[in-house]
């Protein structure tokens, strides 16, 4: 069972507005549990015994690799942006939908209450709305990727 299988039938358990729901199959347990506006899922599967794994050899590199420290920000540069984080789980889009452009670049200043992407949890779109006034300096990951709670999306430059 992948995990395209256990999202359907959480939405199907959604739906269908049983409390409850005991699935086993094979070494693989799944509860989903519902309430009024949330759903719990645990999945659990029993251990699989691993076949060691056989040490492959280091290959020492005969030149020496030049290392441009300016592609690397400094410690003290980051701390000085404001990171916004993914709220939910879900899949991140920057634009309201593939024929609108995008939401915000990199440089786009913005305010507080500005929407800055939309992510998709269970085919609801939500959009992920800035807390701060600033101006965005990095965005940290892809249009159409999967994010996880918390995950940073945004630098921003309060100043």
């Amino acid at each position: 069972m992948d995990i395209k299988d256990i999202q359907n039938l959480i939405k199907f358990v959604a739906k269908s507005g049983a409390n409850e729901v005991k699935l086993e199959m094979g070494d693989v347990k799944i509860t989903i549990k519902t309430g009024k506006n949330e759903t719990q899922t645990i999945v659990q599967a029993h251990p699989v015994h691993h076949q060691p794994m056989v040490q492959t050899p280091i290959i020492e590199q005969s030149a020496p690799v030049a290392i441009n420290e300016d592609s690397f920000p400094d410690a003290d540069e980051d701390s000085k942006y404001i990171t916004i984080k993914s709220p939910i789980i879900g899949t991140f889009y920057r634009k309201p939908s593939p024929d609108k452009s995008n939401f915000v670049e990199v440089g786009s200043s913005i305010s507080e209450g500005d929407v800055l992407c939309v992510v998709e949890a269970m085919k609801l779109f939500n959009e992920i709305e800035s807390e701060v006034t600033g101006k965005i300096v990095k965005i940290l990951i892809d249009d159409s990727s999967p994010v996880e709670f918390d995950q940073p999306l945004f630098l921003v430059d309060p100043s």
